[in-house]
């Protein structure tokens, strides 16, 4: 039996998940998504397939979106998705579902993690960003890879796992029925996002030492480095990883204010995942770092 498992992960999240997934698994490989989105076609042949991914405005990633169109399975019959999430509601298995049924395929397991969140434009006390100190990461490492030991035996076992999600933590709004339109609006958004380039919300300010570390990390290859300053160039579709704004070593990477959402970044603190390196971020975009 042999496994692949295609992740992306902008802040090390979902990177540590795949790597603890590969540890518990056999004949696992873990392979970066980003390192395959200039291929105009690629399959496999394994006997398992999974999904390793943060949830995006309530859905999956854009990138995970285009990269489950493009993949060509060619054996594997069960197929499972993991999602990391800090505690907001998701509907992207659904999704995955839709993708899966054009290839006669469906989600045979999927699960969700609860990790710590990446995106320090929150500033009200509903959904205020906090950076978790160390306790707070270990605390919650713990509960994450007692979850995996679970997940790994039903994945190895091809156990059947489609849990309605019922544990978020943030709802979209107090009244069930607002709640619903504002889920929909949110996912539409993302939908459409892509064919305007994604996000173009990025800037930097006067801490920028122009290291060039947001541009390594872009998943997407937005960012390029110009007269030594970065520059998000509209033209290239942002993948939304925030990796830029939370590998920057000056916090110099800022969020604009967008209608209805207002940045708190410049007030905020920033969250990389502890045990991944900008290296380990940027190497998701080569091929021969595939495992």
């Amino acid at each position: 039996m042999n496994t692949d498992i295609y992740y992306f992960s902008g802040t090390g999240n979902s990177l540590f998940v795949a790597k603890e997934l590969q540890s518990r698994i056999p004949g696992s490989n873990i392979i970066p998504i980003a390192s395959l989105m200039q291929k105009t076609n690629f399959a496999s042949s394994a006997d398992i397939i999974g999904f390793v991914f943060p949830v995006h405005a309530l859905t999956i990633p854009i990138v995970v979106n285009k990269f489950i169109q493009k993949l060509n399975i060619t054996n594997g019959k069960y197929v499972f998705a993991v999602a990391t999430r800090a505690g907001s509601v998701f509907r992207g298995f659904e999704k995955i579902d839709q993708l899966l049924k054009k290839k006669k395929r469906r989600l045979s397991s999927h699960f969700i993690l609860e990790m710590y969140h990446n995106d320090s434009r929150h500033g009200s006390e509903y959904q205020k960003y906090i950076v978790p100190s160390n306790a707070d990461i270990l605390a919650l490492e713990k509960v994450v890879l007692e979850q995996l030991d679970l997940i790994k035996d039903i994945i190895i076992t091809k156990g059947i796992s489609r849990e309605k999600d019922i544990n978020y933590t943030i709802k979209t709004a107090t009244n069930p029925v607002l709640g619903f339109l504002v889920e929909k609006i949110v996912i539409f958004s993302m939908k459409i996002s892509e064919y305007f380039g994604g996000v173009n919300y990025f800037y930097y300010d006067e801490k920028c030492n122009s290291c060039g570390i947001c541009e390594r990390v872009c998943l997407s290859g937005k960012i390029n480095i110009i007269d030594k300053k970065p520059v998000w160039q509209k033209d290239i579709l942002c993948y939304m990883c925030f990796a830029c704004l939370n590998f920057c070593p000056k916090a110099a990477v800022q969020i604009h204010d967008i209608p209805g959402v207002k940045s708190y970044s410049k007030e905020n603190g920033r969250y990389p995942h502890p045990y991944a390196t900008v290296n380990d971020i940027s190497d998701q975009k080569r091929m021969d770092t595939l495992k």
